[in-house]
């Protein structure tokens, strides 16, 4: 039996660690999809063609370092391309649908790659908010930042990807919106696990 939950919302708003949590507790796979786009990013920052990269994608190319700032900025850059989208969809729809459960996050889940989705969530925090955990978490990670720039890169990732004529970042119609912005993450993972139990149809 499949469930899909779909997961979006901008770029350091806590889907991530959201929908670990939510994989966690009700005992699904999960998959990060930006990750997909940081691998074929990475890959085109050494001189690969980005569409015959998001073809040739192999799970290994999903390790190693896929946060660093640059990379980043190479995945929103390569993710405005519809053929690479299209490369990556047989792959994420196909994790949605295994048996026993599947949390996907990213930008369109649930509004193009699964729509179908049993629950829905969108995942927000303001730009300042959000800017203020992704420049801590750059710092812990031993890369040299400033608030500034890294305020200025959440904007701008926010406006490429908002922006964007193919699956552009928005709340699927259905979706719930879980605003982080004031919420520690175990008030945001409880909210985002009574929305799933209530989808699911679990008594409380």
């Amino acid at each position: 039996m499949s469930f899909t939950v779909a997961i979006d919302g901008p770029a350091a708003a806590g889907k991530g660690t959201v929908s670990r949590a939510v994989a966690a507790h009700f005992g699904f796979a999960h998959l990060d999809t930006g990750l997909l786009y940081r691998a074929v990013g990475a890959k085109v920052m050494e001189g690969a063609d980005a569409v015959e990269a998001a073809q040739a994608l192999m799970a290994e190319d999903l390790e190693g370092d896929l946060r660093a700032p640059g990379v980043a900025q190479a995945a929103s850059r390569v993710a405005v391309d519809p053929q690479v989208r299209a490369a990556l969809v047989d792959f994420q729809r196909a994790f949605a649908a295994r048996a026993g459960g599947a949390v996907l996050d990213g930008r369109d889940i649930g509004t193009v790659i699964c729509p179908e989705a049993q629950a829905k969530l969108f995942v927000t925090a303001s730009a300042e908010v959000r800017a203020g955990r992704r420049y801590r978490e750059l710092c812990e990670a031993g890369h040299e930042v400033t608030p500034e720039a890294v305020l200025a890169d959440v904007k701008e990732r926010d406006a490429r990807d908002s922006e964007r004529a193919t699956a552009p970042l928005k709340p699927a119609g259905d979706a719930v919106v879980i605003d982080t912005s004031e919420m520690s993450i175990d008030e945001a993972v409880a909210a985002a696990i009574a929305v799933v139990a209530e989808k699911r149809g679990d008594r409380a």
